[in-house]
């Protein structure tokens, strides 16, 4: 690696994390530009770097078996240090800018119907459920609030509202909103915060994060990852049931339930109305199915 790119890099990511950029964030954006600075090798320096050399490294990754996902994050990286490197007058301008998006299918994910969740969350956990209270409360709040899995384990105590009925939730870019508890998921977090307190005080620990392991440390996002896969799974649901599904689910259900959209795109924490807007295409979808199976002139 040319050490001019090599501190170009470590420049930018310290940058990241004078932002307050996640650890997960800085870290995928480490892999991503030392996979770049490899195709550079040792004489390139970033002057040297064109459009037209970027158009052949994403060659290069996509001949390697790169998804077009994965290609189009390596390009969203690159871009970022560029732009960075201009502003700091290390090159002149960013010529990842002239490089053209991997175009990606227009996927939609699947999202389980309200019978589906209401089957899993309906009844007695299976018995593989290490610690029933607190996964139970995993999955009200997920589905219940909308959180992201980050947010979810970042929730300490002090940061449930039990008179107003609300969570301070942390969400991207150190961004804070409150989220209604209510109902199911109420409950469910009083159950579990009995349950808890109880573990901590046979284990002699104190912590202030609201979701723990069974030994009293912290919660990791790959545990509860691993959570609700085996839960759903044990009831009945497809394997591809993961933390985000019932992030989704919650977007999905309310905006067919009659939720303004904008209302939705504050609940969940969303930036840009945009990408809240995605909902729509997935209710769309659902309409659509219901149309085909029940219109006479449909069949």
């Amino acid at each position: 690696m040319n050490p001019q790119v090599s501190k170009g890099i470590d420049g930018f990511l310290k940058h990241l994390e004078l932002r307050s950029s996640s650890p997960h964030t800085v870290r995928a954006y480490r892999n991503e530009l030392n996979r770049l600075a490899e195709y550079l090798g040792p004489e390139i320096r970033w002057k040297q770097v064109d459009h037209t050399l970027l158009r052949g490294y994403l060659s290069d990754l996509h001949e390697r078996g790169l998804s077009k996902v994965s290609v189009a994050r390596s390009l969203a990286a690159v871009r970022s240090l560029f732009k960075w490197l201009a502003k700091e007058a290390i090159v002149q301008q960013n010529p990842a800018k002239l490089v053209s998006r991997p175009k990606l299918p227009s996927k939609l994910p699947r999202v389980p119907t309200t019978e589906e969740i209401n089957g899993l969350l309906d009844g007695p956990l299976p018995e593989s459920a290490a610690f029933p209270e607190r996964d139970r409360a995993i999955f009200e709040l997920l589905y219940g609030c909308g959180l992201r899995n980050s947010e979810l384990i970042g929730i300490e105590l002090g940061d449930i509202d039990e008179a107003n009925g609300l969570i301070l939730v942390r969400g991207k870019g150190k961004k804070q909103r409150y989220v209604p508890l209510e109902g199911a998921a109420a409950a469910a977090l009083e159950s579990y915060r009995q349950a808890r307190q109880a573990l901590l005080n046979a284990a002699g620990r104190r912590t202030g994060k609201l979701f723990i392991n069974r030994r009293g440390g912290p919660l990791t996002t790959r545990s509860v990852g691993r959570i609700v896969k085996q839960v759903a799974i044990a009831k009945g649901l497809p394997p591809d049931v993961h933390p985000h599904t019932l992030r989704h689910a919650f977007g999905t259900h309310m905006l067919a339930e009659g939720a303004d959209l904008r209302a939705i795109q504050e609940l969940l924490g969303h930036e840009r109305l945009s990408t809240t807007q995605k909902y729509t295409h997935l209710s769309i979808n659902q309409v659509m199915q219901v149309y085909d199976r029940t219109h006479p002139r449909a069949k």
